[in-house]
């Protein structure tokens, strides 16, 4: 099998590229530009093993741009497209929205016209729970519930699913969707919740901690980056892709969902313990002044556990895991792309 894996670069799309060296004998191929979030070191810290890299092929291509016949020659003949490639962070969508969109629908776009032409086996998007926008208490969205996005980034993932959804209708292409939530792992950019906490409890700094204007703390179902590789390689060799033509009114559609819901007080507090450091923290109400930020979320994860895939490592376990390797490599808390 052949892999187009978009994002390679990116902390997602790292986390898979490992996962599939690991777990299949498959040969993978990363379109990458190095031109927004990704970094070459994500790929050669994922990739630590000398005889993965005859399995490996990258290629220099800006993905918002679109794929000509000489980058699809250099890409080969593909069975799957796993696409991670997408800017994700809501602070920098809200800041300058207009770039921060327009990426996004352009990746989208311009995967799912070459796969209008190399039509893999499946075309697997990456989507978000934030999509949906926030979730009241005691409810996790199902898959199809509406799209109510609460920031220009979440707009532009539910637009990447509208739009592959209308290639799935109208050209046949075999998609699947998937939704995850508040990823975690090595890697992954200092701007983010989980590393920024790490950095700030090792450094002795003060926490700040988003809450309502009453004192509610926002929530989430944290997921390890590999259990999210792991849930997607499941979906690809499953196969057996719903289409149109066969008489199916929509595409397939999963949510991969963490173990438990963890508030963000009681992450800081997970974290500082494993730390064996003290937390100092502050209740901020962010959330009040920043409309375009959602409280809680939470999805449901019935359907693909109802397939048979169970969470490799637990949720603690990946936790525990994440902060014994930020400990041993600190350049990475520090590094602002």
């Amino acid at each position: 099998m052949r892999v187009l894996l978009t994002g390679a670069a990116g902390f997602l799309g790292s986390h898979a590229l490992r996962h599939f060296m690991v777990n299949t004998d498959w040969h993978v191929v990363c379109p990458v530009s190095f031109a927004h979030k990704g970094l070459p070191e994500r790929i050669t810290t994922a990739v630590d093993q000398d005889e993965w890299w005859h399995r490996i092929t990258v290629v220099k291509c800006d993905l918002s741009a679109q794929i000509n016949d000489t980058t699809r020659a250099m890409f080969g003949e593909i069975d799957y497209v796993v696409n991670y490639a997408a800017d994700s962070h809501v602070d920098r969508s809200i800041t300058d929205p207009v770039p921060f969109i327009k990426n996004n629908v352009d990746i989208a776009l311009s995967l799912l016209e070459y796969a209008r032409i190399a039509r893999p086996k499946v075309f697997l998007q990456i989507s978000t729970d934030e999509v949906y926008g926030p979730a009241p208490d005691g409810y996790a969205h199902a898959e199809w519930d509406a799209f109510i996005p609460s920031n220009p980034y979440s707009a532009s993932k539910a637009a990447q699913e509208a739009i592959a959804i209308s290639y799935w209708r109208t050209y046949g292409v075999p998609l699947i969707i998937t939704n995850s939530m508040n990823l975690i792992g090595e890697t992954q950019d200092p701007e983010k919740y989980v590393p920024m906490v790490i950095s700030k409890i090792l450094r002795g700094e003060e926490v700040t901690i988003h809450a309502s204007a009453d004192g509610k703390i926002g929530s989430r179902f944290y997921l390890h980056a590999r259990n999210m590789a792991d849930a997607v390689l499941f979906l690809l060799r499953r196969g057996n892709v719903s289409m149109y033509s066969t008489g199916a009114d929509r595409p397939d559609k999963y949510h991969i969902v963490g173990e438990r819901e963890v508030d963000n007080l009681e992450m800081a507090e997970l974290i500082a313990k494993i730390l064996d450091r003290e937390l100092r923290y502050r209740l901020v109400d962010f959330h009040s002044s920043r409309p375009g930020h959602d409280l809680r979320y939470a999805l449901e994860g019935k359907k693909i556990a109802d397939l048979g895939w169970t969470m490799p490592v637990p949720f603690e376990d990946s936790l525990g895991t994440l902060i014994e390797w930020t400990q041993r490599h600190p350049l990475w808390a520090n590094r602002t792309a």
